[in-house]
């Protein structure tokens, strides 16, 4: 059983993006090339219409209302070669960029580790090291969406937080530009 919702299926036959949950709707039979079936019980609905069902189920506020997370899990946020540091690397900003934004009423916001380095300046020395890019959006159905307009302290705050807790990483971007051109998620 998986959530795959309606979004993904749009997305992924527009050609837009192709969601790892998508297997029939790509041409792909699960039990016949896998040995399961597949199913998909909120296909149909939005992920607001998915939070509607599950509150009516009496499922835990903290559930319904946490931000979308990847079914391939941190591995959709690492641009790259994708290892267990690397995942670790994003692991520990997505827990700050939750903490820092779980108040501020976003759909939906998230940690990317960039694939280049970039440099920077630790103890009066070059640093070369890691990116880390936020992303945090207001939307109604994760067709469209729109940055957050966040205070520049919770900006502050956040880069402070990730360049000082997490190993490696000498900078903190945001991502402003609009969906579409751009996707909520990097990959």
């Amino acid at each position: 059983m998986q959530g795959t919702n309606y979004t993904d299926i749009e997305e992924t036959v527009a050609g837009i993006k192709r969601q790892h949950n998508i297997l029939e709707q790509i041409g792909i039979n699960p039990e016949e090339r896998y040995g399961y079936k597949v199913i998909e019980p909120l296909m149909q609905l939005r992920k607001p219409a998915v939070r509607d069902v599950s509150k009516a189920l009496g499922l835990p506020e903290e559930i319904y209302t946490r931000p979308p997370f990847p079914g391939p899990a941190l591995a959709a946020r690492v641009i790259g070669k994708v290892t267990p540091k690397r995942v670790q690397i994003v692991r520990q900003a997505t827990y700050i960029v939750e903490e820092e934004l779980s108040d501020t009423g976003a759909f939906q916001y998230l940690a990317i580790l960039h694939e280049d380095k970039v440099t920077g300046v630790r103890g009066s020395k070059r640093d070369y090291g890691l990116q880390i890019e936020v992303r945090c959006w207001d939307s109604k159905d994760a067709k469209t969406g729109v940055a957050t307009r966040l205070p520049y302290d919770i900006l502050d705050a956040l880069a402070q937080r990730i360049t000082t807790e997490v190993p490696g990483v000498v900078s903190v971007t945001y991502n402003i530009t609009k969906k579409p051109p751009s996707t909520i998620e990097a990959i």
